[in-house]
């Protein structure tokens, strides 16, 4: 969606955040500095998650609780992924496109590419299609199949920038093909490269713009090559790209069932895309 509205130019990457949430603004004169650039690659300052779902009801509330959010460090200063930086740059791009992200990207990217199985707040007949993500015992108080897993955007109902999105493995193959192929027919060559290309600052981050590329160790393994790029999910997912190899690599797992204790996806990750890229070598 970022991509889509920066070809069209209704998205400037240093325009400041306050100047389309003028709830951001606040009592720190640093929030002024935090750009939706910042706020893409992560290094806008924000912490990286707070339980806002805890005292804050409804959607608005969310957002609000969102923007009130203090800073942790200076504007563009570190990156650290951020959960409450994607839930501000979510309600920044719903504004800038006058449009909710989930009817955006339906009409722009999921209707056009026919990615018939993806979307937020996925519909009842998808459920057995759905693998349960964890059974909640602290907010839901239910097993989670079918909704998102994430408690923010849960109490957001289900739509928000940084999670709730689900999607299949084929149709997340196919948004791939389109990257490695240019782009068409939804995007500009010049622009994903842009949005993918490794920023420059903070000093040693691995961050581009909405996605990652490989640092040293990465999930991706051993043999993506430097120009990949990449993004994980909480709940055990991840989808890598290698443009150098014209390869992509979608990753689904449930990792989080029937708790989140379990850290072993960080083992299989590196050594299932080893894996992949070495049986096609």
């Amino acid at each position: 969606m970022a991509m889509l509205l920066f070809e069209r130019g209704v998205l400037e990457l240093d325009a400041p955040l306050a100047g389309i949430l003028p709830q951001f603004r606040g009592g720190d004169c640093r929030r002024a500095e935090v750009a939706l650039r910042m706020l893409l690659a992560h290094s806008s300052g924000l912490p990286a998650y707070l339980r806002l779902y805890h005292s804050a009801k409804g959607r608005e509330a969310m957002l609000a609780a969102a923007c009130a959010a203090p800073l942790e460090a200076d504007p563009g200063a570190r990156a650290e992924y951020s959960d409450i930086g994607f839930i501000v740059l979510g309600e920044a791009l719903a504004r800038l496109a006058d449009e909710p992200l989930d009817r955006f990207c339906q009409r722009e990217v999921f209707g056009p590419l026919g990615m018939s199985t993806t979307g937020f707040r996925p519909p009842a007949d998808w459920k057995e299609r759905i693998l349960p993500t964890v059974e909640d015992r602290d907010f839901r108080q239910r097993v989670v199949q079918g909704e998102v897993h994430d408690e923010n955007a849960s109490a957001m109902g289900g739509v928000a920038g940084h999670a709730g999105l689900f999607g299949a493995a084929r149709d997340l193959a196919t948004f791939a093909h389109v990257l490695l192929e240019g782009g068409r027919p939804i995007l500009r060559p010049e622009t994903i490269s842009l949005f993918t290309r490794r920023e420059a600052s903070p000093p040693g981050t691995s961050r581009a713009l909405g996605w990652d590329t490989p640092s040293s160790p990465s999930q991706s393994g051993q043999h993506f090559s430097p120009r990949s790029f990449g993004h994980l999910g909480y709940t055990g997912t991840s989808l890598w790209i290698d443009p150098d190899r014209q390869l992509s690599v979608t990753l689904l797992t449930n990792r989080t069932w029937p708790d989140r204790a379990s850290e072993k996806i960080k083992e299989v990750r590196p050594l299932f895309h080893d894996a992949v890229v070495e049986a096609l070598s």
